[in-house]
C-alpha cells in the first residue's frame, strides 16, 4: 500500500508545471502577450456562440473560455495549447442539457476532470497516437457537420424546433421557417459566415469574426427587424460554487462524463499534436496535458462553465501569431476576463443569428476536403473507415463513431496482417550427402518455415495447411521467423502437431524464440515433443535428427519381410 501511494505521489509530482515551463517564458514575453491578445480576440465570439449551442448560455461559453484556458494553460503539457468551449464538446453537452438540465453538465464535467486525471496518472496519454487517420478525418468532418446542423434554428430565426437528434431538429426548423419565413436572421448568419471565409482569404491575420459579428449588432441595432439575441451577461465572473454536486447522480451522469473525458482527450492531444507539428523543437508531454485538462474541467463548473478541451483552431491562430510559452495562453484567458468585466452590456446585444454564422464558417474550416478525398481513394478499407465513422457521427453519437471507427480499422488490420503469415516448404540443407540419401530425405521429410505472426486471425488459415501434409515420415516446423505467437495460436499449433502425430507423422519444432516458448510451456502445448528430445534449438540440428529417423525407418522396411520368411 505504501509503495502504490509513493508511486501516485512521484507520478504526481512530474504532472505539475515544471521549471522549463518559466524559463521559457522569459524568451520572448512581449511576442507572447501579442500573440495571446489575437487569440482572445478569435475566441470571443467562439466562447459565446459555443456557450448558446451547448444549452447553457454565452456567460456560460466565457467563463469556460477563461476559467479553464487559464488552469490548462498553467498546468497542461504544450506551450503553445489554448483551451476553452468547443463545437465537438457541444456536440456531447446537448443531450446531457435535455436529459439533466444545466446541474447535470456541470457535474459531468467535474467528473470528467476527474477522469482525465486518472487517465494523466495512469500515463495512457501516449496511446491516443495509435488512433488511425480515417477515424480522426471521419470523425472531425461528421463533427463538423453537427455543428453546421445545431446553427439551423438560430441561423433561421426558429426558437422552438423539437427533435431528438441534431438532425431532426434542424429538419423541424427548415419546416417551421418554410411556414413562416423570416428573412433577417438568416440574412445575417450567411452575411457573418461569407465574410469570414472570403476575408480569410483576402486578409487571413485579420479577425473577421469579430469583425462580423460587431458588424451585425450594430445593423441589428439600427435597422428595425426582430433578432434574437445573446441577452444580459454578468459584470464578472460567477461567485465560486459547488451547489452542483450530488453524489446520488454519480451513477446516472458517468457514461456522460466518460464521453465527455473521451473526447477532451482525444481533442486535446491531437491539438497539441497539430501544434508540434507547426513548430520547430516543441514536443508535450501527453500525460502532463491530460493532466492539465483535467485540472481545468474541475474548475470550469466551479464557476458555471461546460467542460472544455483544447481547441485546434484556437491553438493555429496562437502559433501563427508567433506564440512560444504557456504566457501566451494565459493572456488569452486574461483578456477574455477583461472583456467580460468591461463590456458584458455591450457582448449582450449579440445576435444568436451572428454566431450561427461564425459557427457555420467554423464547420467550412474544419472538413480538409483534400484529406478526405485522399483518404477515399487510398484503400477500400480506409475508405470504409472514413464513411463509418462520419456517418455514426451525424447519425448517433461522437463517442459511439470512435469506437465503430477504430473498431473496424482495427478488424481491417488483423485481415491485413493475418494475410502475412505464410506456412511454406523449404527445401533442406542437403550438404555433402549421396544423390540416394538425397532423394531418401525428399520422399520422407518435409520442412515447413512459418512466417510472420500466428495469432487468431491467423491460426485458422495455419491449420488448414499444415493439415495437407501427405506421405511423409517427418515433418519439421521452423519456428524461428514467427513474429509473434498468442494462446490462440499456440492451440491451433498443437492441434496441429497432434493430428500429423496422429497420422504416424514424427513432427520436429525448431529454432522457438524464448518469448514464443514461454506461450508454448504455458499451455502446455508441445510438452511431449520436449520430452521426446524433438525440440531442437536451430534447424540443422533438426534435419540431422529428422534424417536418423528416416534412416531407421528404412532399415525397418527392409528387414521387416526377411524377418518374416525366417519365421
Amino acid at each position: 500500500m505504501t509503495a502504490a501511494l509513493g508511486l501516485v505521489r512521484d507520478r504526481l509530482l512530474g504532472l505539475l508545471p515544471q521549471p522549463a515551463d518559466w524559463r521559457a517564458v522569459r524568451r520572448s514575453p512581449r511576442r507572447d502577450l501579442l500573440a495571446g491578445v489575437t487569440v482572445a480576440v478569435v475566441a470571443l465570439p467562439l466562447a459565446l456562440a459555443f456557450g448558446v449551442t451547448s444549452g447553457l448560455g454565452a456567460q456560460a461559453g466565457l467563463v469556460t473560455a477563461v476559467v479553464a484556458g487559464a488552469v490548462a494553460a498553467v498546468f497542461g503539457g504544450s506551450n503553445l495549447q489554448v483551451s476553452g468551449p468547443t463545437g465537438a464538446m457541444t456536440v456531447v453537452l446537448v443531450p446531457v442539457v435535455q436529459r439533466f438540465g444545466a446541474t447535470g453538465v456541470l457535474m459531468v464535467g467535474a467528473m470528467a476532470g476527474l477522469v482525465l486525471i486518472a487517465l494523466a496518472l495512469a500515463r495512457l496519454g501516449r496511446y491516443v497516437r495509435y488512433l488511425p487517420v480515417p477515424v480522426i478525418e471521419g470523425f472531425t468532418a461528421g463533427i463538423a457537420v453537427v455543428i453546421a446542423l445545431q446553427q439551423v434554428p438560430a441561423a433561421l430565426g426558429v426558437a422552438d424546433a423539437h427533435g431528438e437528434r441534431v438532425w431532426a431538429v434542424a429538419a423541424d426548423a427548415v419546416v417551421r421557417f418554410a411556414a413562416h419565413p423570416a428573412p433577417a436572421p438568416l440574412a445575417v448568419a450567411l452575411g457573418v459566415a461569407a465574410l469570414m471565409l472570403l476575408g480569410a482569404r483576402w486578409r487571413p491575420g485579420l479577425p473577421f469574426s469579430l469583425i462580423g459579428v460587431a458588424l451585425a449588432t450594430v445593423l441589428a441595432e439600427t435597422v428595425p427587424v426582430e433578432l434574437a439575441r445573446i441577452g444580459a451577461l454578468p459584470n464578472g465572473l460567477p461567485a465560486p460554487s459547488l451547489s452542483f454536486l450530488d453524489p446520488a447522480a454519480v451513477g446516472v451522469l458517468l457514461p456522460s462524463a466518460l464521453a465527455v473525458a473521451a473526447l477532451a482527450a482525444l481533442e486535446s492531444l491531437l491539438s497539441a499534436t497539430v501544434a508540434d507539428g507547426m513548430t520547430v523543437g516543441e514536443r508535450h508531454d501527453p500525460d502532463r496535458e491530460l493532466f492539465g485538462q483535467g485540472l481545468a474541467n474541475l474548475a470550469a463548473p466551479v464557476f458555471g462553465g461546460i467542460p472544455a478541451t483544447a481547441a485546434i483552431a484556437r491553438t493555429a491562430v496562437n502559433v501563427r501569431a508567433g506564440a512560444s510559452s504557456k504566457l501566451a495562453s494565459l493572456t488569452h484567458a486574461v483578456a477574455l476576463a477583461a472583456i467580460v468585466l468591461a463590456a458584458a452590456p455591450l457582448v449582450g446585444r449579440i445576435p444568436l443569428a451572428a454566431l450561427a454564422g461564425v459557427l457555420l464558417a467554423t464547420t467550412v474550416r474544419m472538413v480538409e476536403a483534400g484529406s478526405l478525398r485522399a483518404l477515399a481513394r487510398a484503400t477500400r478499407g480506409d475508405a470504409l473507415v472514413l464513411v463509418l465513422t462520419f456517418t455514426v457521427t451525424v447519425a448517433l453519437d461522437l463517442v459511439t463513431a470512435v469506437a465503430v471507427g477504430v473498431g473496424v480499422a482495427v478488424v481491417i488490420a488483423l485481415r491485413a496482417v493475418a494475410r502475412t503469415a505464410r506456412v511454406e516448404q523449404v527445401p533442406l540443407d542437403r550438404g555433402e550427402h549421396s544423390a540416394e540419401e538425397h532423394a531418401l530425405l525428399a520422399d520422407h521429410i518435409v520442412a515447413y518455415r512459418l512466417d510472420g505472426p500466428l495469432f487468431f486471425a491467423a491460426a485458422h488459415n495455419f491449420l488448414l495447411q499444415l493439415s495437407d501434409v501427405a506421405d511423409v515420415r517427418v515433418v519439421i516446423l521452423r519456428m524461428s521467423r514467427v513474429s509473434t505467437i498468442d494462446a490462440t495460436g499456440a492451440q491451433v499449433l498443437g492441434d496441429a502437431i497432434l493430428r500429423l502425430q496422429g497420422r504416424g507423422i514424427t513432427v520436429l519444432l525448431s529454432g522457438i524464440a524464448p518469448g514464443h516458448d514461454q506461450v508454448l510451456a504455458a499451455l502446455g502445448v508441445a510438452d511431449q515433443l520436449r520430452r521426446d528430445g524433438l525440440v531442437f534449438p536451430d534447424t540443422p540440428s533438426a534435419i540431422r535428427h529428422a534424417r536418423s529417423i528416416a534412416l531407421a525407418g528404412d532399415r525397418t522396411a527392409e528387414a521387416a519381410p526377411a524377418g518374416v520368411t525366417g519365421r
